[in-house]
This record gives C-alpha cells, structure tokens and sequence, in this order.
C-alpha cells in the first residue's frame, strides 16, 4: 500500500466483532501491557474484527493506560488485519490538534487499520491535575471536538495555510463518540459521527434483563433521527462478557464481577436496590458469565446488541486470569457471536489492512527489548 493510500474494507455481511481490554489484569504495568497485548494477537488469530481500548489517567484499579495511542502504535506492529480503535480517548484533557496529529501518524503505521474513539468522561478528580474544573468538561470537549474535526477535515490550521500532516480525513470518515444521554446522541448524529454505547450506562428505561438495551434504544433513536441524509448508522454496543466450559466456574466469577461494579457503581448514577440478590447485581451491572449456550440465550434478549454494527465484548469487570480471558475469547468467536449474526472476514476480502512492515514477523515484548 503507498503511503497515502486509503484502505477500502469490504464491509461485513453482519456485525464486526469486537474486543475490548480496559488493561487490569492483576500484575506490573509491563506484565499488563504484554498480556494485553497477547490478547489482541489471540483475538485476531481468532477472527476478532477489531480490538479497543480505553484511557485511563492516575487511577490504575479503573483503567491502567494513560497513553493508548502509544500502546496501539506498538500492537499494529505485531499485529497484520484486526483494526484498533479507542473507546475512548478522553478529549477534554488531550490538546485536540496533537492527538489529530499522533492519531494520523498511528493510522499510516497501522495501514489504515486504526479507528479513533472519543469522549467527555473520565474519572472527575483526574480533571484538576491538567487543570480543567470536571464541571466544565461539557464545554471544553465541545471545544477541543470541534478543533480535532477541523484538523482531520484538512482545514488550514495556521496563517500561512498549514494543515495537518500526514493528511488523514479517512479517521473523520470513521470517528466514533460516546455519550449516555438522548440529547448528546443528537449531536453526534448531526456530525455523522459513530455512536458509542457503554456497558456502565446508568439504566433509565424498562426493567430486568432487558434495561440497559431499553434505556440505549431510546440514545440510538435520537441518533439515528439527527444522522444526515445518506450517512449509514455505525452503532458500538459494548457489553461485559466471560464464557466458560463449566458452569461450576460462574458462581466465583460472577462474584468477583460485582464485587469489583459495587465501588464505582453510586458514583456513576446507578442505584442499588436494597438487599438485592445477586441476580439482580449481575443485571444492573451488564455481567454476562455463562457457558455458551447460556451466553446465546441471554444476549439473544438484548436488542441493541443484535442491531449493532460493532458488538464489542470486555471482560471487566470481572478481569479473569489470563488464560480464561484467553479461552472466552476463542468460545465467543466459535460459539456465541457465530449465533448473534457474525461471520468470520475472509483476510482477503479486506484491502489495505496492512502495516508497513507486513512482511516482517512480528515481535514479541521481550523480543523487542533486545533488539
């Protein structure tokens, strides 16, 4: 591919699959990254279409990556078709025209294989140290957006005429924003941007199993009705899943999930009933844990996810070991997504998605420290 070239993915008959790592497995910061690592490689071996993950500053028991576009310029690297994206970078504290800059350099690295994700979150009390008041977070991404679109749309950006370099208006192309609300949704609409849906969305709407789709329908409503004439609905669902062979293994995992949901859950608007029972927790906090065919049954209720375009399953925040994060990943690709509408990409059916260095066999961690 020349170095301008713009991929065409041929697009999927059903959804892309995704995977989604927040980056907690229970080891040092290295550890974290080369497992995280392994597993996209797994998830791409498997047929994932695509792998994300999110920023997370100072508090490393919520997210433990401050800097994603760094840690996916490194996993384009060992990696040859599966598109990384983040979900999301959180743009109020990013200076807007260097992440259009370093997001523009990591797709041409990448061979066009990069999606950029943003939002407004963010844990509030990592707002002060970049000096921004949380309570204005609304207004400084509505900024800093507005900045980044201009930049990756080729706008001049200085007197002289200057724009970004290298050019990249195909990440424009396929910006994804987040948001919980109806009104937000609108908006991104409006700008033709995808829609990404959150797993910790407060529920709203509806009642047991099937609130959280509920309460997202009523987000995708009022984006799919602001989207302009001719611009297709790219809709990102992300739910908490880990499948298992044996059913003797969900009692344990199920409980170190909500044990893990119950400290953030308050914070984030969501309300627990008093003496809830553990069914209920798992509902209120989106923990799918199952054996396959469990998996089906439930996710088969959830009709935001057998809508989407992108379904993205994360395994926080339950953060199994490795090696069962490992095998839910090769279940959800051989038995559940199969059963939610995916199909496995034929590799060439995809144009473009190479890195520079295709011909090169990837390097492992250890390996590159060496080199």
């Amino acid at each position: 591919m020349t170095a301008d070239a713009r991929p065409h993915p041929v697009p999927p008959a059903g959804p892309r699959l995704g995977f989604f790592t927040r980056v907690l497995d229970a080891a040092p910061p290295a550890e974290r990254y080369r497992l995280a690592l392994e597993q996209i490689r797994t998830a791409e071996r498997l047929g994932f279409d695509s792998a994300w993950v999110a920023q997370h500053h100072f508090h490393e028991d919520e997210g433990g990556l401050p800097s994603p576009l760094v840690f996916l310029a490194h996993a384009a690297a060992q990696t040859r078709s599966i598109v990384l994206g983040t979900s999301i970078v959180t743009l109020p504290l990013e200076e807007p025209l260097r992440v259009a800059e370093d997001a523009a350099v990591l797709s041409l690295l990448s061979g066009g294989r990069f999606e950029l994700g943003v939002g407004s979150g963010g844990t509030p009390s990592s707002f002060p140290p970049f000096g921004h008041d949380p309570k204005e977070r609304g207004a400084i991404y509505g900024r800093h957006l507005a900045r980044l679109q201009e930049a990756l749309r080729g706008d001049a950006l200085t007197a002289d005429g200057g724009r970004l370099y290298p050019a990249a208006p195909q990440l424009l192309d396929t910006l994804w924003q987040a948001t919980f609300s109806p009104e937000g949704a609108a908006r991104i609409g409006a700008s033709g941007s995808g829609l990404m849906l959150s797993k910790s969305q407060p529920h709203t709407a509806g009642s047991g199993a099937t609130a959280l789709a509920d309460t997202q329908r009523l987000v995708i409503d009022a984006y799919e009705a602001a989207l302009p004439e001719g611009v297709a609905a790219r809709t990102f669902a992300s739910r908490g899943l880990v499948v298992v062979d044996d059913e003797a293994d969900v009692p344990a995992l199920l409980a170190r999930g909500i044990e893990r949901s119950l400290p953030a859950a308050r914070p984030m608007g969501i309300v627990i009933p008093d003496g809830a029972s553990d069914e209920q927790l798992r509902i209120l906090f989106d923990l799918h844990i199952g054996t396959p065919e469990q998996i089906v049954e439930e996710l088969a209720q959830d009709h935001v996810l057998t809508s989407a375009t992108d379904i993205v399953f994360q395994s926080h925040p339950v953060d199994p070991p490795h090696e069962v994060l490992l095998r839910s990943l090769e279940l959800i690709a051989t038995r559940v997504a199969p059963a939610l509408g995916w199909s496995r990409a034929d590799p060439e059916s995809v144009e473009g998605h190479e890195s520079l260095d295709a011909d090169d066999a990837p390097l492992t961690l250890a390996e590159e420290t060496h080199v």
